[in-house]
């Protein structure tokens, strides 16, 4: 009896609404009333930066007025990527173009002391006996790499005291050489456009710079 009942007021209310949907007059929208004299009326932030932006925009301006036909250099070495950022920075606002280029390069990292390679591993354990029989401690014999089956003496970052060892283990008879010993690390340079009488040095501060002409990109 009670759902029959529910049945019958939710048939009258779907009723009652179909007929209100179907008669009821849309609402009209309301004219807004002339605003006062001399008072310009409200635009919408959106209108307003449309309306100011022309049809082709300018992204972005040069720092500086370039000559024609500008200078192209490429200058450092700066020998870690802090320094090529302060570098960036400091010139940033005065070229017309700056890209940076990695380059590596050989430095000497000091100088060691070694008896050259033997024929094997055998000869060179054999060579590493005779050291310390003679009063040599400070060796090691190299198993693997370039250097494999010599026994190195030392590596020194002075020179002088790479020669004073040298001297030691020569004169025991020992054949023993010196050489440098280099390694790869990256050098960056930066690769500026500028005027002809453009002073880069001053902005950069102290430091031994160079400035190589380039073909300009």
């Amino acid at each position: 009896m009670l759902s029959r009942g529910a049945l019958i007021i939710l048939l009258c209310l779907n009723l009652a609404a179909a007929l209100w949907w179907g008669l009821h007059a849309p609402a009209r929208a309301l004219a807004l009333p002339p605003g006062m004299a001399g008072v310009p009326s409200l635009t919408l932030l959106a209108e307003a930066e449309a309306d100011a932006l022309p049809a082709s925009a300018e992204l972005a301006i040069a720092p500086s007025r370039m000559e024609a036909t500008p200078v192209c250099l490429s200058v450092g070495p700066f020998d870690t990527p802090s320094a090529l950022r302060r570098a960036v920075d400091a010139l940033g606002t005065s070229v017309g173009k700056l890209q940076y280029r990695e380059a590596q390069v050989q430095s000497t990292r000091g100088w060691r002391v070694f008896v050259p390679a033997s024929n094997s591993r055998a000869e060179a354990l054999a060579q590493a006996r005779a050291l310390a029989g003679q009063g040599i401690r400070d060796y090691y014999v190299v198993t693997a790499g370039p250097g494999e089956n010599t026994v190195s003496l030392g590596l020194f970052r002075e020179q002088k005291n790479a020669e004073a060892r040298l001297a030691e283990v020569i004169a025991l008879n020992i054949p023993a050489v010196m050489e440098a010993a280099s390694e790869d690390r990256p050098q960056w340079w930066l690769e500026i456009a500028v005027a002809t009488d453009f002073d880069w040095r001053t902005p950069l501060g102290r430091g031994n710079w160079q400035a190589r002409p380039i073909p300009c990109f």
